[in-house]
């Protein structure tokens, strides 16, 4: 997968060879529950091994996604995928159905990601794609598939520093 980097780079997910990593799909740039997401991540970030990575992947052109990273300190790479196409080759799903689950049952992270200022004040993406976490091991293998049931739901970060503690050296 060869995707565009806020940072004005082109990442290639070969670069990943060799070591275990976390591959997160996320919904539009805006959305409050990724941007969430994107920040817990970001602080867990720190305590997992040197060794493991973590790429976040969002379904939204580079431009919009640029300005919406702009209030994070991304110390990973976080990509845009405007045409869903590795959104496609990992069988990620859209579900009308999921946005109004998520709505429903996580009215309180919703609220969190509120209060953080995450609001969604422009939709550019699909509002349906629902997120998913990979964890790949150093041969890029996909160990874990996790394929959110709604807009909100993603592997925990327990299980995300499991598997990278498991295979630090």
């Amino acid at each position: 997968m060869i995707l565009p980097s806020v940072d004005g780079t082109t990442f290639d997910t070969q670069s990943l060879r060799g070591q275990r990593c976390l591959v997160g799909f996320f919904r539009f740039a805006g959305c409050p529950l990724c941007n969430l997401r994107l920040h817990d991540l970001i602080e867990q970030y720190p305590t997992l091994p040197d060794d493991f990575a973590v790429v976040a992947v969002f379904d939204s052109p580079l431009d919009n996604l640029v300005r919406h990273m702009r209030r994070h300190q991304t110390p990973f790479p976080v990509l845009a995928d405007e045409n869903g196409t590795s959104y496609r080759d990992f069988g990620i799903e859209r579900s009308l159905a999921g946005v109004f689950r998520g709505i429903a049952t996580r009215l309180p992270t919703l609220i969190r990601a509120t209060c953080k200022g995450y609001i969604p004040l422009s939709v550019q993406g699909s509002m349906t794609t629902m997120p998913a976490d990979f964890l790949l091991d150093e041969e890029g293998i996909i160990r874990t598939a996790w394929y959110g049931r709604d807009e909100g739901d993603h592997l925990p970060l327990s299980e995300v520093a499991r598997f990278a503690e498991s295979g630090s050296r």
